[in-house]
């Protein structure tokens, strides 16, 4: 009983504990110091964004903030696309400067694309045409799918430089390109492009090399509705990366992880071998020996009328399931020439809903138990099997081997060309350049205070602990004691509590003799109100006969005295009040035992 007076002090002392222990080991862990980073502090803290300085050497580095540099290098096609209706053919989609329409940074501006279902053609000269040599080639853009993307693209088209110049101003679908970069979606298929135009060394033909498809889950860009960083790296040596928001999501070889693969294979199918009239090649055969059984019918149909349905007794053959509506009236305005003759509607027959059924009575339609269908001979292993036939290979005639396929095509322009039934794409930030320093310094100076802007205004408390605990997983060791030791010291302290009120009420029922539900019924004398009979003819067991039992009792077991003493007292001094329940010694000697 002591201990449940005291169990919510114990509790709030325990509680208090544990915060202590939680926060002794958050300042003794160096490494879980984090947690205690003034992060109400930090959102009050503005993001100020300026617009980068000139990067010396780049090929392109275009911010959109300034409006006057932007209609004097940027070209808007007017070009027609062919192969179409005259009425889509025309690039007149509508591009404009603005800021971005979700919590813009002051003063940044990006291209927007504000029309949809239109093509839309714009594309911007290179400072210096970019040479693939001993440097690596970066390109590097921003896009905000500010509408969400139902189907097209987001990509961009580093064009290739040409000999007589570049007419930006037909810039089309047809223009050449060496490299094209960036994301795609069109129903359930979200893509990240990189394509580059491979040129045949023996023959000067062009093909298309598609990289494979990223290892990562690319589907979230497409619908969150903010700001992603895309870059490409190409380094001299071959390989390459694609990186979304600084995180590297496809990478491998411009030799070995593209599709058709840059080199053709040394050996081809011979184009004039052909398969032998001899050569068998079916692995199976029917039974040439086996027969149709006599008794298969190959007619039977496959359902039948039940033979042993009948006609429920009542069916009416003669009132058929329809009749015209007798409370129809033909319109004023029914024309019998023009609408034709008149007819009123049809309604279900009152006469058939009184019966089994009306009209022509057809029996139910069974499975036919002798249907068996077409016979067919089982199949057998064919004895002339030789396997599968396959061509005599021999030398490629067109083979060649490129080994330093990252010496593409010289890029002499930026240039997007788009048809989208979503509005409101965001470009910003691109850049050009042979400096991955640059472009993580540009990203810093650009993207990231954008991300930093969006999470500061909208990052939740869940989403700050996530990000708290991935960097310092000491922090989910303490939460954890945090929730499992209050919960811990509860529920001991439910489980006490009732197991103490449990021993109580058998203190209680031991005291008082109160029956048991395991006591035995023929053992126990019934506590009901005595009838008037047992009133006239009381028990023959008076109290002097229960308490000289009681001490007889007392002598044949040791240890049980002063229990039955206190009993007998209790029960003399209550001699002349109600009678209470008693129990017998042999019951009270069997509960010891």
């Amino acid at each position: 009983m002591g201990w449940r007076g005291q169990t919510p002090a114990v509790v709030a002392v325990l509680l208090v504990s544990a915060l202590v222990l939680c926060g002794v080991g958050a300042e003794d862990d160096a490494e879980a110091s984090i947690i205690e980073e003034p992060v109400v502090e930090e959102e009050e803290v503005e993001v100020v964004y300026v617009t980068p300085k000139a990067i010396d050497g780049v090929h392109l580095m275009e911010t959109f903030d300034d409006m006057t540099a932007f209609e004097k290098t940027w070209i808007i096609s007017k070009a027609k696309k062919e192969g179409v209706d005259e009425d889509i053919a025309k690039y007149d989609g509508r591009w404009v400067v603005e800021a971005a329409e979700k919590m813009p940074l002051v003063g940044d501006q990006g291209l927007v694309l504000k029309s949809k279902a239109k093509h839309a053609a714009i594309s911007v000269p290179l400072e210096k045409p970019f040479v693939f040599d001993k440097k690596p080639f970066v390109v590097q853009y921003e896009v905000n799918l500010q509408s969400g993307q139902e189907c097209g693209g987001a990509y961009i088209k580093l064009l290739s430089a040409q000999d007589g110049g570049m007419n930006l101003k037909q810039f089309n679908d047809k223009t050449p390109y060496t490299v094209m970069f960036g994301p795609d979606k069109c129903g359930n298929d979200f893509k990240l492009h990189f394509i580059f135009r491979h040129v045949n060394p023996i023959t000067g033909e062009i093909e298309e090399k598609h990289a494979k498809r990223p290892r990562d889950k690319i589907e979230e860009p497409f619908k969150d509705k903010k700001p992603h960083l895309y870059t490409l790296i190409i380094h001299p040596d071959n390989t390459f990366e694609i990186m979304l928001d600084h995180e590297v999501i496809n990478s491998g070889s411009l030799l070995e992880d593209f599709s058709p693969p840059v080199n053709p294979p040394k050996e081809i199918d011979d184009p004039e071998d052909s398969m032998p009239d001899d050569w068998d090649e079916r692995e199976k055969i029917p039974d040439p020996d086996a027969t149709k059984p006599d008794d298969w019918d190959e007619d039977a149909p496959f359902r039948i009328p039940d033979p042993d349905a009948v006609k429920p007794a009542g069916w009416l053959d003669n009132e058929p399931e329809m009749v015209p509506d007798p409370g129809s009236v033909k319109p004023d305005d029914w024309d019998d020439e023009m609408d034709g003759e008149w007819e009123a509607p049809l309604i279900n027959n009152p006469v058939c809903s009184e019966a089994p059924g009306c009209g022509e009575w057809k029996p139910p339609v069974i499975d036919n138990p002798n249907y068996k269908g077409k016979w067919r001979p089982p199949m057998i292993d064919n004895p002339n099997y030789r396997g599968k036939w396959t061509p005599r290979k021999i030398p490629n005639p067109d083979y060649f081997e490129d080994l330093e396929p990252f010496k593409m095509t010289t890029i002499g322009a930026v240039g997007i060309e788009l048809w989208s039934m979503s509005d409101n794409i965001l470009f910003d930030n691109m850049l050009v350049t042979d400096s991955i320093s640059d472009a993580q310094q540009f990203a810093a100076e650009t993207f990231d205070l954008k991300i930093m802007k969006l999470e500061k205004g909208q990052t939740t408390l869940w989403e700050k602990f996530l990000k708290l605990t991935n960097n310092n997983p000491v922090a989910w060791l303490l939460y954890l004691a945090y929730l499992i030791i209050p919960t811990s010291i509860f529920i001991y302290c439910l489980v006490k509590r009732v197991y103490e009120d449990t021993k109580d009420k058998d203190a209680e029922r031991k005291k008082t003799d109160e029956p048991a539900e395991d006591d035995p019924q023929g053992e126990v004398e019934s506590t009901e109100k005595p009838s008037e009979d047992s009133k006239e003819k009381p028990d023959v067991l008076s109290e002097e006969h229960d308490v000289e039992s009681d001490a007889a009792d007392e002598k044949e077991e040791e240890g049980e005295g002063e229990d039955t003493a206190d009993e007998e007292k209790a029960e003399k001094s209550d001699g002349d009040k109600s009678p209470q329940p008693r129990t017998s010694p042999r019951l009270r000697k069997t509960r010891k035992e």
